[in-house]
Formats: structure tokens, C-alpha cells, sequence
């Protein structure tokens, strides 16, 4: 088992620069740059004592659609990993580039609210590859922790699109859509660019038409992660502070696009999702439960 520590805030650019470089013609085949195997490195990427940035909280509440607080918005933990998962996405040992994996779904588990003035301990690793009906599937695994305390934690899930296996199963209780709308977004073209500043992700699939259509998009898309947090900005005074949250993302949202925004109350929480207005086709399915 490998454990690395990596200091600082490491740069975004040259990260998402590095991460592009397999899928390029021809720079796919050096040695060092092109991804083979077919079993995820035991790998595991900290970050020690992260001192909270509160003006990069305030970005990215306004970007996301978090009123102020005097807690940290419950997605923002991971811009603290983004990083490390992008450290592990790129490291030579890693099987699959990290362009062109889809992010298809996340859980977020909050133990308790945490303070701007904390200081925190990140790690995250890669773990489980397993089959899926289109190509196989891993998770991310990110755990954040205060004076030795859990305090947070995030399972993201990754698609590497490819041969897949017929008869694999569903994972986990289905998601179900939120019928009704409880509002509209207008999303503007750039809202992929203003997450990016503030995420690190600059994949150019949320970037600009340009870059999307290299990538077989016919202009940019929204980031999950931002929709996932949009999502919870708007259920923020409804959530617990221990509480879990589990999306699956379907449907990409193009931008300049509008998406409506659904949620109900059931026994446990809330269930939501976002939808095309026009049809209701789903771009987002999630819960929040209390722990």
C-alpha cells in the first residue's frame, strides 16, 4: 500500500493538463502517459491540516446558491478532495484516463456541521472496479476528519465507458422521480467556467462548445458535482446537520440551459431531482436522509 501526503493546494492546470494527455493522439502511446491494467493502484492521497479559505466558502456558496452561513456549506468538503482525487486519477499507476470517465453518481455523509475555523485532514482512494452493463465501475472514497474525529465523508462513482457485462445488476434501492416542479433555473453558458474557478475541474467538457464537441458533446455541460450541490443549497434549511445525501446523475445539462427542480418530503427526509422542463426527462435523481 502506497500513502502519499501532498502539501499545499496543488495547481489546478497543469493537473487537468496531465489528465488530457492520454486520450490525445499518439501521446496516448508514450510510455508514462498511456493508462493499461486492469486493477486500481492501492493508492491513498492525504492532505494534512487544511486551513478553510473563507473567501474560496464564499465563491463557492455563491456559485452554488448557498445563503451565508456560519457553517460550511455541506457539499464543500469536496473541493478539499477534488485534488486528491484528480492525484489519483493521474498517477501512472492508475488503469483508465481520468478524461473520459463519467462521474454517474455520489453520497455525501455529514456526521455533524463543520466550522470554517477547523482544520482538516483529507484522504481519499480508489477502490472497488467491478462490472457494469457498459463498462466497469469504481469509487472514490474520500474521508475528512477533525482532530481525529470523522466528520465527513464521500463515496463518488466512476464509469469507464467499454465492453460491459449483460446480467449485472442495479446497484443499491432505485431513485425515484420527483413528479411536480418546485422551480425553474435558468442556467447561463458560462456557469461551467465559474464552477471550474472555484472547483479546480476544468475539464473541457464544462468549459466552452469548442471543447465540449472534442469530446462528442454539442456544447458544454454542467458539472454533476455543481448540480448536486445547486440541488442541496436549495434544501440547505431543510437538512439536518447529520444527515446523508445520495445522487445518481442521468442526463447531461447543457449549457445555456434551464433545468426544474423537484422535491417531496418522505417518512426518512427529502427526495428531489432535476429534469428537463419540456419532457421531464432526468438529469439528476436524489435523496437526503437523516442518520
Amino acid at each position: 500500500m502506497s500513502d502519499r501526503t501532498i502539501e499545499g493546494q496543488p495547481s489546478a492546470l497543469p493537473t487537468m493538463l496531465k489528465a488530457a494527455l492520454p486520450v490525445l493522439p499518439g501521446v496516448n502511446l508514450i510510455p508514462g502517459v498511456a493508462r493499461k491494467g486492469s486493477s486500481l493502484p492501492d493508492l491513498t492521497l492525504h492532505r494534512k491540516d487544511v486551513v478553510i479559505d473563507r473567501r474560496h466558502v464564499a465563491a463557492y456558496a455563491e456559485v452554488c446558491g448557498f445563503e451565508p452561513s456560519q457553517t460550511l456549506p455541506f457539499t464543500y468538503p469536496h473541493m478539499l478532495a477534488f485534488p486528491l482525487h484528480m492525484g489519483i486519477m493521474t498517477d501512472a499507476s492508475f488503469p483508465f484516463p481520468a478524461i473520459g470517465t463519467v462521474h454517474v453518481g455520489n453520497s455525501i455523509t455529514r456526521h455533524r456541521e463543520l466550522a470554517p475555523t477547523e482544520r482538516l485532514d483529507v484522504s481519499a482512494t480508489a477502490v472497488n472496479l467491478r462490472p457494469h452493463p457498459k463498462g466497469r465501475v469504481f469509487d472514490l472514497v474520500t474521508t475528512v476528519t477533525s482532530d481525529g474525529e470523522t466528520v465527513w465523508e464521500s463515496t463518488s462513482n466512476y464509469l469507464r465507458i467499454g465492453k460491459g457485462e449483460k446480467g449485472v445488476q442495479a446497484e443499491g434501492e432505485p431513485f425515484g422521480l420527483v413528479t411536480g416542479t418546485g422551480a425553474v433555473w435558468q442556467l447561463p453558458g458560462d456557469l461551467g467556467r465559474r464552477y471550474a474557478r472555484v472547483s479546480g475541474d476544468h475539464n473541457p467538457i464544462h468549459l466552452y462548445p469548442l471543447t465540449a464537441k472534442a469530446f462528442g458533446f454539442p456544447r458544454q455541460i454542467a458539472h454533476g458535482m455543481w448540480s448536486k450541490a445547486r440541488c442541496v443549497a436549495a434544501m440547505a434549511n431543510r437538512l439536518p446537520g447529520s444527515a446523508r445525501v445520495e445522487v445518481e446523475f442521468k442526463k447531461p445539462i447543457f449549457l445555456p440551459g434551464r433545468v426544474a427542480f423537484g422535491s417531496c418530503v418522505v417518512q426518512d427526509g427529502l427526495d428531489f431531482s432535476l429534469t428537463k422542463p419540456g419532457d421531464g426527462a432526468p438529469h439528476l435523481l436524489g435523496r437526503a436522509r437523516r442518520l
